[in-house]
């Protein structure tokens, strides 16, 4: 499978905001976005506005780097979304919103999504009581996701959990038992459940020409 194996701060300057690629690190003052937000590279002389092709680029990048999508498997989620009903950029950030390593850290039982797909492929997932080691799988109404013996007896996934009921940033979508360390999927996620600013109706227009 690939993936993108490279420093993942440079990916927030890049888009001028945190995408929260490095989980609780994100959160605290050593993260590096704090003292620099200027884009990796050479510094510019004067900033460009972008507009038309640029800022559609700029979105869609920005929406792959957030969920960990690589290119490939972006289009065919916009595929999919195209086919659906309703509005195609709202189904699009669903689709990704109901991967499986979104959901475990929309659960709180990670810090980030690349912690989730960490868990995922080591085989430490269950859904409905079944291994599942593909990140992209896609969940539905009811689900229940759960650890292995060895990871529910571990201490991370606990304190994953308690951080994210500290800062409170478990969706509402889902609904989580702390104690065992299960998580149910109350509802699919809408578009409002999506807390970073995406313009999705600009990546549409991209991928129309």
């Amino acid at each position: 499978m690939a993936r993108y194996r490279e420093g993942v701060c440079k990916l927030c300057r890049r888009e001028g905001l945190k995408l929260f690629l490095k989980g609780e690190r994100c959160l605290t003052e050593k993260c590096t976005f704090n003292d620099r937000k200027n884009p990796p590279g050479p510094p510019a002389k004067r900033k460009a506005k972008l507009v038309g092709y640029a800022a559609q680029l700029r979105e869609k990048q920005k929406v792959k780097r957030i969920y960990g999508v690589l290119e490939r498997p972006f289009r065919n989620y916009f595929t999919k979304a195209l086919k659906m009903k309703g509005i195609t950029g709202e189904n699009l950030l669903i689709l990704l919103e109901r991967r499986l390593d979104n959901t475990l850290y929309r659960m709180g039982f990670a810090t980030s999504r690349a912690q989730a797909r960490n868990f995922i492929s080591h085989g430490h997932v269950q859904v409905n009581d079944r291994r599942v080691d593909i990140a992209s799988f896609q969940v539905s109404i009811d689900d229940k996701i759960s650890f292995n013996q060895k990871m529910n007896h571990g201490e991370l996934v606990k304190e994953n959990l308690k951080m994210a009921m500290s800062v409170g940033v478990i969706a509402d979508w889902v609904e989580v038992n702390d104690d065992q360390r299960i998580g149910i999927v109350k509802r699919l996620p809408a578009r409002e459940n999506v807390d970073i600013p995406i313009k999705e109706q600009v990546i549409v227009e991209l991928y129309s020409k």
